[in-house]
């Protein structure tokens, strides 16, 4: 594709430099990355200034430069006021608008992003299109698995992505839009058939610094402009910031507040969740889902939502509600032949790790045994207040290292202790993570339930820079065998 077809209708563009007329062929964000004819994006970022890795990343075959200031190079340059904004927006037109192209379906907020991504995945299967998902837990093209870093990729990955699935086939397609993505601009220039917000809790201060700053940050996502109809959580405490500035289509739903569409008579147990959804009074079915916990009908009610508002009907909601088994890493059962359980749950910020252990607290027979830690460089004001919420409910604590990244991960486990000692229940500090699941599993008694917090999908631990191995449910069959029981 040409240079001057790929920024033609580009708003942040200054002034450009060299022939326009440069036939570009591939769009790259990495100076190490071998391409053929790319363009690269010269991001300035917190630690890093893409303008100094312009000519590595010439030598790797670049042939034109995205900048916000000119380099002394000599390759076609497009100087820009905004370096990621106009990322996202020529990376979109050198895959041909692939978003255009399906029906988009995003889900935003602290919690549930996944869970209601999956759902919402399978009632469109179960009503026969095909869909693409992209989140936390990789990339999913139909049922063929890609492997992702980020909750939101970055441009590049995002618009190859999507324009992966317009190839296979899909029509309809669901991501994951983090606070972190509409900051950075990655999704600028993007459209959603729906935009859904399912909640806010304390999470990513470390980035944002304020809640009010990771509010408005979702905040703008749905009232920005991007999203042609919403669908709100009523029952969100925030979410009454956000109706007055919306100037789109919208629905709402709940369990508690008035609302568009919602649950009643919901019945909780360790084998699902069995509950009543009505629209307007007027449409209503029962729903059986495998998965556990109030928190996962709040998951379905937002799917559903989405899923209405785009015209599926309720028996196809149904069925693909019922269908779904399991979210990787998500209140995740593990199959161990033992007379305890172990529940896998990526719960890492405090509302999380509430919301687990109280589901869990509704159905275990014995005693509830909380294995957790908190990441490093990370928001350090949640770790005492996660410590308080696993002493506050349940029976015993395991503290231990989640992912310290470069952090002392006995100081991160020290904060947690800060939180945890008030409530006069019983832990212990074991920061070898592998160590301490060995620790709960040996104290365990039959009918008592360990919840694995913090690490859920996750298959590494990034400990002083280096990611390691670390796959809790093959951590898991490991020590069993160990101890002679056969998984």
């Amino acid at each position: 594709m040409l240079l001057s077809k790929l920024i033609r209708d580009l708003p942040y563009l200054l002034e450009t430099r060299g022939n326009l007329e440069t036939e570009i062929g591939a769009v790259v964000s990495s100076s190490h990355e071998k391409n053929d004819r790319g363009i690269f994006f010269c991001i300035v970022g917190a630690r890093f200034d893409g303008h100094s890795f312009a000519e590595e990343a010439i030598a790797n075959g670049c042939v034109a430069l995205v900048v916000e200031r000119f380099l002394p190079l000599d390759v076609p340059q497009v100087r820009v006021s905004d370096g990621r904004a106009a990322m996202a927006r020529i990376c979109a037109a050198f895959y041909d608008y692939p978003a255009t192209k399906m029906k988009m379906c995003a889900i935003t907020g602290t919690k549930g992003k996944t869970t209601t991504s999956y759902m919402f995945k399978s009632i469109v299967e179960a009503a026969g299109y095909k869909c693409g998902l992209i989140g936390t837990t990789g990339t999913l093209i139909g049922t063929r698995k890609l492997v992702s870093h980020l909750t939101t990729p970055d441009p590049v990955e995002l618009q190859r992505t999507l324009h992966a699935m317009v190839e296979e086939g899909c029509t309809y397609a669901c991501m994951e839009v983090s606070a972190h993505a509409v900051d950075m601009h990655r999704l600028d220039g993007m459209s959603f058939d729906v935009g859904c917000y399912t909640n806010l809790s304390q999470d990513h201060l470390d980035y944002f610094g304020t809640m009010e700053k990771y509010f408005e940050a979702k905040k703008s996502f749905i009232v920005g402009g991007q999203c042609r109809n919403v669908s709100l959580n009523a029952d969100d405490e925030t979410v009454e910031r956000i109706v007055p500035d919306v100037t789109v289509p919208k629905l709402t739903y709940s369990i508690s507040a008035n609302s568009d569409l919602y649950a009643r008579d919901i019945e909780i147990s360790e084998n699902g969740v069995d509950f009543n959804m009505s629209l307007h009074n007027t449409q209503a079915f029962p729903v059986h889902l495998v998965m556990t916990g109030m928190f996962n009908v709040y998951n379905a009610l937002a799917a559903a939502s989405c899923a209405m508002i785009l015209g599926i009907d309720a028996e196809d909601i149904r069925k693909g509600l019922e269908a779904i088994q399991a979210v990787p890493g998500r209140i995740e059962m593990l199959q161990t032949g033992t007379p305890y359980k172990i529940i896998l749950d990526y719960s890492h910020s405090p509302d999380a790790l509430k919301n687990i252990l109280k589901t869990v607290r509704q159905f275990a027979k014995g005693r509830v045994i909380a294995l957790f830690g908190c990441g490093g460089d990370r928001d350090h004001q949640k770790r005492p207040i996660m410590g308080r919420i696993g002493g506050l409910l349940a029976d015993y604590c395991v503290l231990t290292s989640d992912n310290p990244r470069s952090e002392d991960p006995m100081k991160i486990l020290a904060s947690i202790e800060e939180g945890i000692k008030p409530t006069g229940k019983p832990y212990t500090v074991i920061e070898n993570r592998r160590e301490a699941i060995r620790f709960a599993m040996q104290m365990a008694e039959e009918g008592d339930i360990i919840v694995l917090a913090g690490k859920g999908h996750e298959t590494y631990q990034e400990i002083m820079g280096e990611k390691k191995p670390f796959d809790e449910k093959q951590v898991v069959k490991e020590l069993l065998r160990e101890s002679g029981v056969q998984a």
